[in-house]
């Protein structure tokens, strides 16, 4: 079974039985070879087992939230991006379209001048929208897809150990 080392999730677990008593920092290498050479019931086995996984549970739950987290950030700035192309073609626009239609003015009449430059503004700010919902898209859904996975393995390397 591989194992995954994550050095705060080996000081929370030390935190917790140096809490509970199991063993202190002096004794723990004491300990942990009387575990290798002694016979433990089922119970105790089962017991260390259900400690484990609960402190897996609770580890990969912290990844997720952290996972959460930053896919949170992305979209935020996905949508901030959306936000400022939506700002931008408001007021760029005016003030191109104010040129564009004084400049088309001189040749068409003031009225097709207009449409064109509205039409253009469109066009514009429909590119900056498709550049926002794919910055969205690619923050979506805000799953923790990592840590999932992760503990997918996890439960997977547990079920190979609990059939041998």
């Amino acid at each position: 079974m591989e194992v995954r080392h994550d050095p705060e999730a080996r000081a929370m677990r030390e935190a917790e039985r140096e809490q509970r008593g199991e063993w202190s920092g002096a004794g723990r290498r004491a300990r942990r070879s009387d575990w290798d050479e002694q016979d433990h019931s089922v119970g105790q086995l089962v017991g260390d087992l259900t400690s484990q996984v609960a402190h897996l549970a609770r580890v990969e739950a912290q990844l997720a939230a952290r996972e959460i987290a930053d896919k949170a950030k992305r979209g935020a700035a996905g949508g901030g991006m959306f936000a400022a192309a939506g700002t931008l073609a408001l007021y760029g626009g005016a003030a191109f379209a104010l040129a564009g239609g004084i400049a088309l003015a001189l040749v068409w009449p003031a009225w097709l001048a207009a449409l064109v430059m509205g039409a253009a503004l469109f066009a514009v700010a429909g590119i900056a929208a498709l550049i926002g919902r794919g910055m969205l898209r690619k923050a979506m859904p805000p799953l923790p897809d990592e840590t999932m996975e992760h503990a997918r393995e996890d439960a997977r390397a547990l079920r190979g150990r609990m059939h041998r």
